[in-house]
């Protein structure tokens, strides 16, 4: 992993929910199992709404897992086009990896790390004013981006069901829960402002 990556990756949640944990491979495996994709598409994914709310990676790591996912026979090459490049599609083993892992409980032992959470459990460490502040920039920040999810929501209309309505669950799935953050992060404001009972 490149230092960028490391640094892109250090941004966002990480959750570690899941026996197998989350990987490159199943989203990897998601994404072929919607089409077939070259890894330039993939990439492409991965730069687009999949990187900013969900997993990021680059090509650095992705090519060499496309590999990886073709010799444990998850993956097949289905066409090879110019300057070598090839398009994926998951094969029926792919399906049930992915399958597998999607429906797997989550592990008692699993490994969660989430710097937003231990951010808000480390607040009483700032004076009150800071952390007001600090409250009010998470407040801001995740109504914003409720907006954008909004509008886009707004623009796809209703569901529709199949692959290509999951995108939209995703987005509103995020959508509710950057206006749940938003949310409490204004009641916590009004927590540390409101005068203490004697």
């Amino acid at each position: 992993m490149t230092c960028q990556e490391t640094r892109l990756k250090s941004r966002h949640v990480s959750i570690d929910m899941y026996g197998g944990g989350m990987s490159l491979t199943h989203a990897l495996l998601g994404l072929l199992a919607t089409r077939p994709q070259s890894g330039y598409e993939l990439t492409k994914a991965f730069e687009g709404d999949l990187g900013r709310y969900a997993w990021q990676a680059g090509h650095t790591s992705i090519y060499p897992e496309l590999a990886k996912l073709a010799e444990r026979g998850l993956v097949e090459v289905t066409a090879e086009g110019a300057r070598g490049s090839k398009t994926y599609d998951v094969t029926d083993a792919g399906r049930a990896e992915l399958r597998d892992w999607l429906m797997s409980p989550p592990s008692r032992q699993a490994k969660v790390r989430n710097e937003q959470v231990l951010r808000m459990f480390l607040l009483s460490a700032l004076d009150r004013d800071d952390a007001v502040t600090l409250l009010r920039r998470i407040a801001a920040s995740t109504a914003e981006q409720a907006d954008v999810l909004r509008a886009i929501r707004e623009e796809a209309g209703d569901v529709v069901p199949g692959p290509a309505g999951f995108g939209q669950l995703a987005a509103e799935y995020g959508l509710r829960q950057y206006e749940t953050v938003s949310s409490w992060a204004l009641w916590a404001i009004e927590q540390l402002q409101t005068p203490a009972r004697t």
